[in-house]
Parts: structure tokens; C-alpha cells; sequence
């Protein structure tokens, strides 16, 4: 392995573990949002907070991680391997959530949540099992 192959892997690493903290930590934030009274100081002061995390680190880490994951595909010649395709689809799914997350962010902006705090507590384990299903395929690697 090239010098270049494994500073890309930590650069990899590196992103997914930014990407996965925002992915468990901003439904979190929700949960206490929903259950702040609309129009409030601590409403505001979510919505900057859950701004700032999706601008500042889940989107540079997400786009961080894509780009650094196929290079180490397309470097290592995984792109045949049953593995990998399971793994892009559970990734693909996480970045759809992703997308989903900030839409949510926009209605908390917008005073336009339709959810209580139960609905974003349950949300908040699907990056988890998404994650353990990653770490399973790219460990150990069933097919």
C-alpha cells in the first residue's frame, strides 16, 4: 500500500467519525428542541446550534467521506466486490437520512416541526443500525 492509499484511508476515518457524531448527536438535538416552547430564546439558540452542525461538520465530513471512500475503492479494485455494494447502500440510505435531517432543520427554522420528542428519540437509532451495518460488511465482509 502506497503512502498516499493509507493517508486517504485516515483522512476516510477521520470524516466518518465527524459524519456519524452529527448523525447521533442532531437527532438529540431535535428531541430537546421539540420539546422547547416555540418563538423561545432556547428555540433560537437550537436552531443555530443544529445549523451549525449539519454547515460546519456533517456536510464537509459527508462530502469528505464520499469522495475519500471511492477513491480507496477505485484504488483497491473493490468496486467487483459483493461487500462493497452492500455497503454503498446502506450509505447511500445514510446519506438519504442525512438529507432527511436537514429537512427537519429547515422546519425547526421555520417554526414548522411536525413531530413530538418520542418521534425523533426513535429516529435517532437508524444512523446507528445503518453504522453497525457498515462496520459489519467492511469487517467482515459476509459476501
Amino acid at each position: 500500500m502506497s503512502d498516499a492509499y493509507l493517508w486517504t484511508k485516515v483522512l476516510h476515518i477521520a470524516a466518518i467519525i465527524s459524519w456519524m457524531a452529527g448523525m447521533l448527536y442532531l437527532p438529540r438535538l431535535f428531541v430537546y428542541h421539540a420539546e422547547t416552547p416555540r418563538g423561545s430564546d432556547q428555540a433560537r439558540t437550537f436552531v443555530v446550534m443544529e445549523r451549525r452542525l449539519m454547515r460546519i461538520i456533517m456536510l464537509p465530513a459527508l462530502v469528505v467521506a464520499w469522495v475519500t471512500g471511492l477513491a480507496l475503492a477505485a484504488q483497491a479494485g473493490l468496486f467487483h466486490a459483493g461487500w462493497l455494494h452492500g455497503k454503498l447502500l446502506l450509505v447511500i440510505l445514510l446519506t438519504a437520512l442525512h438529507g432527511y435531517f436537514s429537512r427537519i432543520r429547515k422546519d425547526f427554522a421555520l417554526e414548522a416541526n411536525r413531530h413530538d420528542g418520542r418521534f425523533y428519540r426513535i429516529l435517532n437509532e437508524i444512523p446507528t443500525v445503518l453504522m453497525l451495518g457498515i462496520i459489519i460488511l467492511v469487517v467482515i465482509k459476509p459476501f
